[in-house]
């Protein structure tokens, strides 16, 4: 197994989130920074540290996550929002736990970054 994560702690319990969504491969939570009105975390409960470190046996859970994603955004009254996957550091990810935000409630701007 990777090594423990803050995203691992809360899938273990040992740190508390506000959990709006879980199911066998993967929780989503409130981010405690929010960028908009909803900004939600979905985490698989694998470890995968970046996107980039997936492998083809994680395609399914990858579109597991995805299709997840939207119900999420729908359960929270969103019918608009963005994904964002921050993959290293110049990306600005900040734990190595594949994570996906699920971001809405706002008009977004474009070009992002």
């Amino acid at each position: 197994m990777s090594e423990e994560t803050l995203f691992s702690k809360i899938i273990d319990r040992q740190v508390p989130a506000h959990i709006v969504y879980e199911d066998e491969k993967c929780l989503a939570f409130r981010d405690i920074n929010p960028q908009a009105p909803m900004h939600i975390l979905l985490i698989p409960k694998q470890i995968i540290p970046m996107l980039s470190t997936s492998a083809p046996e994680d395609q399914d859970l990858l579109g597991h996550l995805l299709l997840v994603a939207p119900k999420i955004a729908r359960d929270q009254d969103q019918e608009s929002f963005r994904l964002v996957i921050n993959n290293g550091a110049d990306a600005h990810q900040t734990v190595y736990h594949l994570h996906l935000h699920i971001i809405g409630g706002r008009r977004m701007g474009w070009p992002p970054g």
